[in-house]
Parts: structure tokens; C-alpha cells; sequence
């Protein structure tokens, strides 16, 4: 806590951040362009777009969900389709999966509509707090990076 002149702990400061990031995450996320999609699957299919094609274990990895939780909302993706599957070259075993450009096209809608309700809110800031904002934009980005880093796989996690 502050007191007087003294700064907030790291502990404050991490809760607030860590609260903040969430809040912001968790009103960005509807939109119209995703449609009757639920989050999880918005996010499984930009970890698709980012990493793919990817094999199905390592997106289940990556998105921090279970095998099976996956296996259940990739079959949906693909009767959509946004996601494509294919068998590996090397073992036929081996899934993976990619976004197809309907999926490419669907994620840019979305990051359009939360760019935008982001840049209307930030509009209404007055230009020192917009400053602010654009002065800890590295270190917020550097501070991702290394959480990025530091983040058990989802099994040394379910271990804890």
C-alpha cells in the first residue's frame, strides 16, 4: 500500500496490473464478428494461426487446454471452417492443424472490432494519460515476453 510519498510494493503493483490486464482482456474479447464462438475457441484458433500448422499436443500446449477439451472444439472449427487438419508427412498419426483463409479472415474482423472499441476508449483519454499509456507500452510488452518464458507447460501446472 502507500503510504505518503512512498512508491506501491512489487506485490501491490502486480495485483493491480494482473487485475487491470484482466479486466481489459475480459471486455475486449466479445464481438460481433465471432458470432456464436466462444472464447476458448477464438483463442485455439489464433494459437492455430500463430503457430500452425501445429501439431494438435503442442496447440493443447500452447492454449493451456487438455487433449480432450481440444480434440472436442477442433472437429466444430473445421465443420465451420477455420481450421484445417491434416495428417504428418513423416508419421500419418501425427495431427495437425492450421486456420484456413475463412479463419484468417473471420480472426481480422475480430481484431478489427477490438482494435477499434480500443481505440475509441483511448480517444477519450486526455493526451498526458495516452502518453502514459505509450511510454509502458515496452516494458508492458518486455513484461509479456518473460511471462512468456517463465510459463510451466499446463502438465508441470496441473502437478502444483
Amino acid at each position: 500500500m502507500s503510504t505518503g510519498g512512498e512508491t506501491e510494493g512489487a506485490d501491490a503493483v502486480a495485483a493491480r496490473l494482473r487485475i487491470a490486464v484482466a479486466r481489459l482482456s475480459r471486455r475486449l474479447r466479445p464481438t460481433d464478428a465471432a458470432g456464436s464462438l466462444t472464447t476458448t475457441e477464438i483463442d485455439v484458433l489464433v494459437a492455430a494461426q500463430r503457430r500452425g500448422p501445429i501439431r494438435m499436443s503442442d496447440l493443447a500446449e500452447f492454449t493451456g487446454l487438455n487433449p480432450t477439451m481440444l480434440s472436442r472444439l477442433i472437429p466444430k472449427l473445421e465443420e465451420a471452417g477455420l481450421i484445417l487438419r491434416s495428417a504428418g508427412e513423416a508419421d500419418r498419426r501425427v495431427c495437425r492443424v492450421d486456420t484456413t483463409a475463412k479463419g484468417d479472415r473471420l480472426l481480422e474482423r475480430v481484431r478489427s472490432e477490438r482494435n477499434d472499441a480500443l481505440s475509441k476508449r483511448l480517444a477519450a483519454l486526455d493526451g498526458d494519460q495516452r502518453q502514459a499509456l505509450a511510454v509502458a507500452l515496452p516494458v508492458l510488452e518486455e513484461l509479456a515476453e518473460r511471462l512468456l518464458g517463465d510459463a510451466p507447460s499446463p502438465v508441470e501446472a496441473s502437478r502444483r
